[in-house]
Order: C-alpha cells, then structure tokens, then sequence
C-alpha cells in the first residue's frame, strides 16, 4: 500500500527563491530514487513564503530510505538557512 505526505513549509521573508532552487536542484534526484510515484512543491496562493510539498511511496521502506539518502541529509542541512523552522509532515492515512 503507497503512502501520501503533505510537507507544510514555510520560509524566511525574502528567500522563497532559495527554496525553488534548492527543490529544482533535488527533485529529479528524489523523483529516481526506488518507490518514488510522487514529489511535487506547491507554493500556497496569496503568501509568497509558504510551499506545500506532496509526496507518494510505494512502501514505508522506500520512504524511510529516502529519509535517510544523501542528498536529503545534505538538503536538511542547507535548508536552515532559508527555512523560517523546521517543515511539518503530515502522513495521510486514506478512509
């Protein structure tokens, strides 16, 4: 059974720019990893420093390996400096 992610991000004043590049820079890089069906970033109507990132998997074992694949670790480290904290990941659970 695939899995949904919906990631809330939020950036500082000014550096919505630095979080397009940096999702243009990983995108094709998550978009080839295995179990990958879904990677799409999302900027919310009306507020320039708010993204929504959409995510789907195929496993939980292809999203915890995506978790923990260099580029995501390198990308968690630079993203401090643009994000205004930490995004939230809301796993959705289909009824």
């Amino acid at each position: 059974m695939s899995l949904s992610l919906v990631v809330l991000i939020e950036v500082q004043p000014g550096k919505a720019d630095q979080q397009l590049e940096a999702f243009q820079s990983i995108a094709p890089l998550v978009r080839a990893e295995a179990g990958c069906i879904e990677y799409q970033l999302h900027r919310v109507d009306g507020n320039e420093n708010q993204f929504v990132l959409t995510e789907q998997w195929e496993s939980e074992a292809a999203l915890a390996a995506h978790d923990v694949a260099p580029h995501m670790i390198e990308a968690s480290g630079k993203n401090k400096s643009f994000r205004a904290g930490p995004a939230k990941v809301l796993k959705l659970v289909a009824i």
